[in-house]
Parts: structure tokens; C-alpha cells; sequence
């Protein structure tokens, strides 16, 4: 007998090897779904444990501040003690030290007693004043030596050695450390480096460490190798400066309309053609830049000093006999060696003194021309540190710096956008017009200050302050140019 098996169909979902792979795969996501939670939780649990972590931390550093504060406390109260039990034995000698001390550091009258500083904090009744910040000593305070509140030694102490010789700065027979400290950058220094010949850049003012190579220009001035590296040398080197202090002006409605000379020279040609412009009232300053009404005959460089082998300055220097004559202004001459932000300041100074002779400014008084042309340069200075290749950037800045006119269109875009600035040309940028704003002179400092609190009355429109600074001259019978 035969079977016939063809009315029997084998049924996929029956079959063990499919049915298992059905099985592995919800097994698999139900895996990964209980990892997952798993990590979830996991990050939860971590998360807990730094609270927790932090919070501990945070009750163990108050814990230990709070036993800090009790045992400073404690020894306070017995150097106190002690004091007071020494104080009449050595009342005579503790009085002749502290003569000597004022006489060396100079701080303010000891407080008498327990009494009260700024706000209400009560003065240590051991009557001392900060060797450093010359304030007196608050009750809570550790001293240091008997001399200095804990910060202020730190920082009376950091800078010990000298920035010009590298040794440390001496003290004095009272343990005194005194030093030179140039008022911008900051450098502490022996004060007998003032005196002893050490080179000082033209430029930025800061003496010559030790180890580095200053470079002496032809007219015997010495420039650092930082302000050597931007310097302008000649007259050629500076023509694109000039065109752009140029479009800087017009960009303020302040164009210049006339061409005239724009030279570098030595400064023996400098003082020369001062003395010919008959002005006397640099004197008290060194002469940088002069804006010339006088015909006469100037010696401009026309090739500059250059760096030879080894890092050598070659001084031999080329120059050209030109006569500047013609109209109210003549020309403007600076004076060569000086970094471009330096020398752009003094030409956007001169610029100033050219437009107010162009446009029949000739009788202001002296010190608020001088202000005005303070002011300029400062403006530009300021111009330099928002300069953007964005001129929508650019327009919003100008429209809001301190020196621009109410109407004015952004100043010209520089050719070397402040973000390619070295960090030292930062810094010397921030010199350059601190420079300007903390000048005391008479004409310079004193001017800028007057023309400054004109231009905030005014809304820092430069026009408007003109008009006061015309009415101001006009006031003053005697006054000159």
C-alpha cells in the first residue's frame, strides 16, 4: 500500500529554525532595552553620589574655615597679651623704630586704640599700617612679620628680583624693599637704573633688561627690539600711513583738502624747523611731530636703517634736501624710528593742526587746540581696536565711540586689523592712549582734559565742540597759536 503525502503543505511558521530566530531577536531587544534602562539609572545613581560628594565637601570646608577662624582668633589674642606686657619696657625703642619706618616708607599716622576703617571695621588696637598698602590692620587679620596683611606680602614679595638686572632688589637698613615701578607696565625695578645709563625706548618708555640688545638710532635714541619690529624709517615707508589717516579724517567730515608734504626726519631737523616756526612751548616735552606754515627747507630721509648680519642696526641713513612751501600748512614732519600705532598717533595729532589752519582756525586758545589734536589721536588710537573686516560691525562700533562725529560715517578700516596684532602691539596700543589720558602737562594734559569734558557736554560731536572751543579762545584776549 502507497501513501500520498502531496495534500500535506509544510507550514513556515512552524518551522524550529524560524521560530528560534523569532525568539533570539525579542530576547535581543528586550536585552538592550534592560541595558538601557540600566544606564539610565546608573547616571542617575552617579549623578547622586556627586551631590552628595559636593555638599560633604562643601560642610568640611566650612567646618575647617570656621576652626581657622577660632584659632587666628586664639593668637591674635595672645600676641595681644604679649604686646601689652612688653609695650612698657620697650616703649622708647619700639617709638625709634617707628620713626625710622616712617621716615623710610612714609605711611599714614598709627590709629590709637580700637576704632573703625571704610566701613565700620574695627582697627586693630596694635596700631600698625601695611608696609605695602599703608592701610592699618583690621582685628581679624594674620599678619605677616608684624608688617603686612597676608595678601599684600604676597604681593609685596612676588616681584622681589629686578626686571632691568634680574638680581634682587636691596633693602634698606629697616628691611624696607623700595623700587621703581614704571606707572604702566608695571615693572619693578632698582631705582639706581634711572641713573646709571641702563638704555630707555623712545617709544614705549621701558628700560633695557639685561641680556637684550636695544638698537641706538642715528640721533642717539635707543629702541626696544619689539618697537623695531613695526618701526617706520623713512619717508616712503610712511606714504600709506598718511593715506590713511587721511581717509580716517574723512570719514569724521573733517577732509583734508590740500596735498603737502608728509616727511620723516631726524630729530636735529625737527627741533631745527621748530625753532624757525618759532614756537617755544614743546620745551617742557620731547618734540615728535610738527605741522609746518613756514617756507623752509627740510632734510627728509628717504632711506631708512635697516637690519644687518647678527642682528646688527646699520645706521647709515640717506637724505634728501625738500622745500615745503605754498599754502597755510606747508607740511608735517615726525620723527623717524617710531612704531606705526606710535607714528599714526602723532600724524593723526598734526592732521588735526593742518585742518584747523586749512579751514581758518588760526586764533584758538593754545591749550585747547593742543586738546583737540589730543583727542584726534586718541580717537584714532580707539579706532584701531574695533577695526573689523565687517562694516556693519564696524558702522556700530563708530557710531558709538567716544570721539566720532553724531553724523559721522565708520572711520577708515586700518590695513592691519587689531586681531593680527602681536601681543605686545596690544599692549602698546593701551600705552599710546593711556599715555593721552593721564598726561598733567599744562597744554597737552591739562587741554585734553578741558576739549574732553566739551565733547561729553556735546554728545561727543566734534563740531559742536569746536564751536565751544571758539567761543572759549575768544574769551581769552591774549590768546595764541
Amino acid at each position: 500500500m502507497s501513501w500520498c503525502f502531496s495534500c500535506f503543505k509544510h507550514d513556515p511558521s512552524k518551522d524550529p529554525l524560524n521560530t528560534a530566530l523569532v525568539i533570539s531577536r525579542y530576547e535581543e531587544e528586550d536585552r538592550m532595552v534592560r541595558r538601557k534602562r540600566q544606564e539610565e539609572d546608573e547616571k542617575i545613581e552617579i549623578e547622586r553620589v556627586k551631590e552628595e560628594s559636593l555638599k560633604l565637601a562643601k560642610q568640611e570646608e566650612e567646618k575647617r574655615r570656621l576652626e581657622e577662624s577660632k584659632e587666628q582668633g586664639k593668637r591674635i589674642q595672645v600676641d595681644d597679651d604679649q604686646l601689652a606686657k612688653t609695650t612698657s619696657k620697650d616703649k622708647g625703642q619700639i617709638n625709634h623704630s617707628k620713626d625710622v619706618v616712617e621716615e623710610d616708607v612714609n605711611p599714614p599716622p598709627s590709629i590709637d586704640g580700637k576704632s573703625e576703617i571704610g566701613d565700620g571695621t574695627s582697627v586693630n588696637p596694635r596700631c600698625k599700617c601695611c608696609f605695602h598698602c599703608h592701610r592699618p590692620f583690621v582685628m581679624h587679620e594674620i599678619l605677616k612679620k608684624g608688617k603686612f596683611h597676608i595678601d599684600c606680602y604676597k604681593e609685596y614679595y612676588r616681584n622681589r628680583n629686578c626686571y632691568v638686572c634680574q638680581q634682587k632688589i636691596p633693602v634698606n637698613a629697616e628691611g624696607i624693599r623700595k623700587f621703581s615701578e614704571h606707572p604702566f607696565w608695571k615693572e619693578k625695578y632698582c631705582p639706581i637704573h634711572d641713573e646709571d645709563g641702563t638704555a630707555k625706548c623712545c617709544s614705549c618708555e621701558r628700560l633695557e633688561p639685561r641680556g637684550t640688545n636695544y638698537v641706538m638710532l642715528g640721533d642717539f635714541r635707543w629702541l626696544c627690539i619689539e618697537c623695531r619690529g613695526s618701526a617706520v624709517m623713512d619717508t616712503n615707508e610712511v606714504q600709506p600711513l598718511h593715506f590713511e589717516i587721511r581717509e580716517f579724517f574723512e570719514g569724521l567730515f573733517l577732509k583734508v583738502d590740500k596735498e603737502f608734504a608728509l616727511l620723516l626726519v631726524e630729530k636735529q631737523a625737527l627741533n631745527k624747523a621748530e625753532e624757525e616756526e618759532k614756537i617755544d612751548y614743546h620745551r617742557a616735552a620731547v618734540t615728535r611731530g610738527l605741522c609746518m606754515s613756514e617756507e623752509q627747507i627740510v632734510p627728509s630721509i628717504i632711506k631708512g636703517p635697516r637690519m644687518g648680519p647678527d642682528n646688527q642696526l646699520i645706521t647709515d641713513i640717506v637724505t634728501e634736501s625738500q622745500r615745503v612751501s605754498g599754502f597755510e600748512v606747508t607740511g608735517i614732519l615726525i620723527i623717524y624710528g617710531l612704531p606705526r600705532l606710535l607714528t599714526g598717533y602723532i600724524l593723526a595729532h598734526e592732521m588735526m593742526h593742518a585742518w584747523l589752519r586749512l579751514n581758518g582756525y588760526k586764533n584758538l586758545k593754545l591749550e585747547l587746540e593742543e586738546g583737540l589734536c589730543q583727542a584726534l589721536g586718541l580717537r584714532w588710537l580707539e579706532s584701531l581696536t574695533f577695526a573689523s573686516t565687517d562694516a556693519a560691525a564696524a558702522a556700530a562700533v563708530a557710531s558709538s565711540s567716544s570721539f566720532s562725529s553724531s553724523t559721522a560715517p565708520p572711520a577708515a578700516i586700518t590695513s592691519k586689523k587689531s586681531d593680527d596684532w602681536s601681543i605686545f602691539e596690544k599692549k602698546l596700543v593701551e600705552f599710546c592712549m593711556n599715555q593721552i589720558k593721564e598726561d598733567d602737562s599744562p597744554v597737552y594734559g591739562l587741554g585734553f582734559k578741558q576739549v574732553y569734558e566739551m565733547m561729553v557736554s556735546n554728545n561727543y560731536n566734534i563740531k559742536d565742540t569746536l564751536k565751544d572751543i571758539v567761543s572759549a579762545s575768544n574769551a581769552t584776549p591774549d590768546s595764541t597759536v
